[in-house]
C-alpha cells in the first residue's frame, strides 16, 4: 500500500487513527498498542502477505537475542559470539534476498558459467528494518539499550510510517515515546502539524518529483537503448533525476514524519536542504541523515573513525561509503556510486587538513558548485541501469558525443524540461525546507548535526502556524497532491528497497 494511494488516504489512515485513539480511550494500553502493530502488519501485508512471517520472525529473533545480550551472568566472550552470530544471520537473510543474483552474475563473469538468476522477490523495507535491528542488537551488547517489552519492540520495528523507506529510527528515540502516558491521547496540534507535513510531502512526490520523472526517464531510457545523448539531453536528464530523487525521497520522509506526528511520535529529520551543501561532508550531514548516522555510529566509528591518523581515516571513509553503496542496491552501479562518494569524502578530508594549515578558504559559491557537480555525476551511476549507460551519459555531459543543443533522442518527452528543472532547482536551493517551515512546532527530533539557521525576513512569513491562511494553503497543497494521483500512482524510488 502506497502513501499516495486512495486506499491509504481514504480508508487505512483514517480508520487506523480513529480506532487507535478510541482503543486508547476505552480499552487497555497494550490493546491499543497491539492494534497499531497489527494495523502496521496489515499495511505491510497489503503488498505481499507471505513476508509477514519473515518480518515477525526477525522481530522476535532480535528481541530474544537482545534479552540474552542484556544478561549480566554471561561472560564477555559468549556475549560477543551471540552478537556476531545474530548479526551474521540477519545479514545473511538480507544478502539472500538482495544480493543472490548479483553474486551469481559475478560468478558467471569470473568463471564463465551460465547460472540463471533465481526468482527472488525483495521484501519491502528489508534494508531499513535490518539496520534498525542491528542497531538494537549492538546497543544491547553495549548495554545502552533499555529493557523493552515485546509489544513495544514489535511496534517500533513494524510502525507503518517508517516501515517501507525510513527514516531509520533508533530504538532509543521511538520506544520511549511509545511508552509515554500521552501516547494514546489525540492532540489537535499534532494532528494539524502531521496532516500539513503529510500534504507537503504528497505535493513534493506527486507534483514535483513525478513531473521531473517525465524529463529524467526518457533521457536515461534513450541512453540505455544505445542512443548517444546530446549535450543538452544529458544535462536535462542528470539534473532532472538529481532533483527527482531529492523531492521523491524527501517527500516520502515528510509524509512519514507527518504520519508519525499524527500518532504523537516524533521521528528524526532525514533531509535538511542537501543541495545547499558547500562540501561533500556537509552534503552527507544533510542527505538521508538517519542513514549517515547509522553508517557513522555502527560502521565508521567501529572501523576506527578518525582515531588512528589521517591515512586510516581516509580508508575508513572509503570503506564506509563503499558498503553504503552496496546497501543501496545489488549492482556495480551502486558500488561505483558508493566508491565515488568515498573518494569525494577522502579528498575533502585531505583538502581540509591541507587548507586549514595554510589559511586557504574556498569561496562558498565555488564549494557549492563543486559539491553539486560531484553529487550529480555520482547520481548518474545511481540511476543508470548499467555501467555502460552511466559512462555514456557522463560522456555526453562533457561533450563526448557532440555539443548539440537539440533533443533528437527525446521526441516523446511530454513537456519542455528546462522550466520544470529550473523551478525545482530554485526551490531546492533557495527555499526553506519542511523542518524550517514547521520549526515553531518542532516537527522532528532535535537536529544534532546542523545548527538551526536564522530565517530571512521573507522566509519567516513561510513559517507554518495553526491559522486560517495556513489551513487553506495546506488544503490546496494536499488536494493538488491527491488530485495528481488521478493520472497515475507511481511508486516511490525507495519502494521495495
Amino acid at each position: 500500500m502506497l502513501f499516495n494511494s486512495y486506499q491509504f488516504l481514504f480508508a487505512f489512515l483514517p480508520a487506523t487513527l480513529a480506532l487507535f485513539f478510541l482503543l486508547g480511550r476505552f480499552a487497555s494500553r497494550d490493546f491499543a498498542i497491539g492494534f497499531l502493530a497489527l494495523a502496521s502488519v496489515f499495511f505491510y501485508a497489503w503488498w505481499n502477505w507471505v513476508y509477514i512471517i519473515l518480518i515477525l520472525a526477525e522481530v522476535v529473533f532480535s528481541f530474544l537475542v537482545g534479552r540474552q545480550l542484556e544478561r549480566t551472568d554471561l561472560d564477555q566472550r559468549k556475549r560477543h559470539l551471540i552478537l556476531a552470530a545474530a548479526i551474521a544471520l540477519i545479514l545473511l537473510v538480507l544478502g539472500y534476498f538482495k544480493y543472490t543474483n548479483f553474486f551469481l552474475g559475478m560468478i558467471n563473469e569470473v568463471g564463465g558459467t551460465q547460472l540463471g538468476p533465481w526468482h527472488i522477490i525483495l521484501p519491502l523495507g528489508i534494508s531499513f528494518h535490518t539496520f534498525q535491528q542491528i542497531a538494537y542488537l549492538v546497543d544491547a551488547y553495549r548495554r545502552s539499550a533499555k529493557h523493552y517489552r515485546l509489544i513495544d519492540f514489535c511496534l517500533f520495528v513494524t510502525f507503518f510510517p517508517q516501515l517501507i523507506a525510513g527514516p531509520i529510527v533508533h530504538h532509543n528515540e521511538a520506544i520511549p515515546q511509545i511508552r509515554r502516558p500521552g501516547f494514546l491521547t489525540p492532540r489537535g496540534i499534532n494532528l494539524l502539524v502531521g496532516l500539513s507535513l503529510f500534504g507537503l510531502g504528497l505535493f513534493k512526490k506527486t507534483i514535483i518529483a513525478d513531473t521531473l520523472a517525465q524529463v529524467a526517464n526518457p533521457a536515461f531510457n534513450a541512453a540505455a537503448g544505445g542512443a548517444h545523448l546530446t549535450l543538452v539531453e544529458a544535462w536535462m536528464g542528470a539534473l532532472a533525476y538529481s532533483l527527482q530523487l531529492y523531492f521523491d525521497f524527501s517527500g516520502y520522509s515528510d509524509m512519514a514524519i507527518g504520519l508519525a506526528r499524527m500518532f504523537n511520535v516524533r521521528f528524526p529529520a532525514n533531509f535538511h536542504s542537501p543541495y545547499k551543501a558547500v562540501n561533500i561532508a556537509d552534503f552527507w550531514r544533510r542527505w538521508h541523515m538517519t542513514l549517515s548516522r547509522f553508517l557513522r555510529d555502527y560502521l565508521y566509528i567501529p572501523l576506527g573513525g578518525n582515531r588512528q591518523g589521517t591515512a586510516r581515516q581516509v580508508i575508513n571513509l572509503f570503506l564506509t561509503m563503499l558498503l553504503g553503496g552496496l546497501w543501496h542496491g545489488a549492482g556495480w552501479t551502486f558500488v561505483i556510486w558508493g566508491a565515488m562518494h568515498g573518494i569525494f569524502l577522502a579528498i575533502q578530508r585531505l583538502w581540509s587538513s591541507f587548507a586549514k594549515g595554510r589559511g586557504f578558504v574556498l569561496p562558498r559559491w565555488l564549494g557549492w558548485l563543486i559539491t553539486t557537480l560531484c553529487v550529480m555525476a555520482a547520481w548518474v551511476y545511481f540511476r543508470a541501469p548499467d555501467v555502460a549507460t552511466a559512462h555514456s551519459v557522463l560522456a555526453s555531459l562533457v561533450g563526448g558525443h557532440g555539443f548539440s543543443l537539440k533533443t533528437p533522442n527525446l521526441p516523446d518527452m511530454p513537456l519542455d524540461g528546462w522550466p520544470v528543472i529550473l523551478l525545482a532547482g530554485l526551490v531546492a536551493v533557495l527555499a526553506p525546507n519542511s523542518t524550517e517551515i514547521f520549526r515553531r512546532y518542532a516537527p522532528t527530533l532535535k537536529l544534532v548535526t546542523l545548527a538551526q539557521r536564522r530565517l530571512g525576513r521573507f522566509e519567516r512569513y513561510l513559517e507554518w502556524r495553526p491559522v486560517t491562511a495556513w489551513a487553506l494553503i495546506a488544503g490546496i497543497v494536499t488536494t493538488a497532491g491527491a488530485v495528481a494521483i488521478l493520472g497515475w500512482q507511481s511508486e516511490f524510488l525507495y519502494f521495495q528497497f
